[in-house]
């Protein structure tokens, strides 16, 4: 998956914002001000950061190379994905689902009720 369809995909999601937060390189993808995912738009095939359920992350990267510990994340709750590294692409997508969907449970009642969750 290229870094301009993984920010179409992310934009599809109801609720999400693109940010550049931290600097002018990495692309942070938030749901009601919660991030959800980020990349850099200089290094995108590094690796991609989605939140994860913690046994859930430890099951991925022992079963995929491409999936790792989230570099400069909480590496019990995110992991870095390489993107352009021959991992399926349903399964990408099923990770950039259960990371939005991890963040959107949190939201509030009329958080949820703002972005038609």
């Amino acid at each position: 998956m290229n870094i301009e369809d993984f920010r179409e995909y992310c934009l599809a999601k109801p609720g999400t914002t693109e940010e550049l937060p931290f600097d002018e390189d990495t692309l942070v993808f938030k749901v009601c001000g919660k991030m959800y995912a980020l990349c850099s738009l200089s290094e995108y095939g590094k690796g991609i950061a989605l939140k994860c359920d913690p046994d859930e992350a430890v099951d991925l990267r022992e079963q995929y190379a491409q999936i790792r510990p989230g570099y400069h994340m909480n590496k019990q709750h995110w992991n870095t994905v390489l993107p352009e590294s021959g991992l399926p692409e349903q399964l990408l997508l099923n990770l950039i689902d259960n990371s939005y969907k991890l963040v959107s449970a949190k939201l509030t009642k009329a958080q949820k009720l703002s972005i038609g969750l």
